[in-house]
């Protein structure tokens, strides 16, 4: 016996789409309280919700209910050809990948190219962006998996490990410590540092120097790598980064010295991540597969 109606996997589909509850009753020329209706008759049968809902802001969906909207397109367009419907479909089966900024000029091109080729019949598209907005992203549904660090998220979320990663000093080629063949927390400590204006790779940063006693200067909180780059490049400090380019010259083609930092509490891992806990959707099993081959070293 069928639970729930076409009309109700169009209603939920439609708000899905629009983001509200306004939006789609407009759209579908019905009264929102029969959206509301349906959506609630639906979500207490599944036994999960669909959607997070949020005073003020459109209505996002969770995993399950993206994954829920993606199966109710297919069977809605089966029920339209069915039926003898020329309508367009509403939409495809779609996967979002969410890569961490300074890690995606290295590692976001091969996954892509990657996730294709293992996943012909699914629509691959990505966003880059920094920790908290990959997190909330993951969180909302807005992504199905984030190739990032190992920061900010909690037992709620599903990491595999691809491999380890060891920060690097940046530096003048005239600061003092240049001569060095590596250098430590602590023969940073004393020199002023230029770090990520992004709130958790900043707070890690300074963490690994609180961890062990330490208490550096901060002299700069830069937007982007490359202006991290260029500042320590004009001896405005030293830029610690954890994904730096081997090129020894900065964007405005002032030269760079990159020192390794071997402390062993320094090293991050760099992980792909979904939220939940439980099995994957079959399409992000295959694409959490193939990411852990071709990007995982561990």
């Amino acid at each position: 016996m069928l639970y729930i109606s076409l009309r109700q996997y169009e209603y939920v589909s439609a708000i899905g789409r629009h983001g509200s509850l306004s939006a789609a009753a407009h759209q579908l020329h019905v009264s929102q309280p029969a959206l509301s209706n349906a959506l609630t008759r639906v979500e207490a049968h599944l036994g999960y919700p669909l959607f997070t809902r949020k005073r003020g802001s459109a209505m996002a969906l969770t995993p399950q209910g993206r994954r829920f909207i993606e199966d109710a397109d297919q069977l809605l367009n089966t029920a339209a050809r069915l039926e003898g419907s020329t309508a367009p479909s509403p939409g495809a089966t779609r996967m979002r990948l969410g890569c961490f900024v300074d890690l995606a000029p290295f590692l976001l091109a091969p996954a892509l190219h990657r996730l294709r080729d293992a996943l012909p019949g699914v629509s691959v598209s990505y966003g880059v962006d920094g920790f908290e907005a990959l997190i909330a992203g993951l969180t909302d549904g807005q992504i199905d998996l984030a190739i990032t660090y190992d920061l900010g998220m909690d037992s709620g979320f599903t990491r595999h490990k691809l491999f380890d990663s060891s920060p690097r000093a940046i530096l003048s080629p005239q600061h003092p410590l240049a001569g060095a063949t590596h250098v430590t927390l602590a023969d940073l400590q004393d020199h002023p540092l230029i770090l990520s204006r992004e709130g958790l790779s900043a707070q890690h940063v300074l963490g690994l120097f609180r961890r062990t006693g330490l208490t550096p200067s901060v002299a700069h909180r830069a937007a982007s790598l490359e202006l991290q780059r260029s500042l320590a490049a004009h001896g405005e400090g030293i830029c610690i980064s954890y994904a730096s380019p081997l090129q020894d010259v900065s964007y405005d083609q002032m030269p760079l010295v990159s020192l390794p930092i071997p402390d062993p509490e320094a090293t991050e891992a760099v992980v792909l991540a979904r939220h939940g806990t439980g099995p994957a959707d079959p399409s992000v099993a295959i694409a959490e597969r193939t990411l852990i081959t071709c990007l995982g070293t561990a």
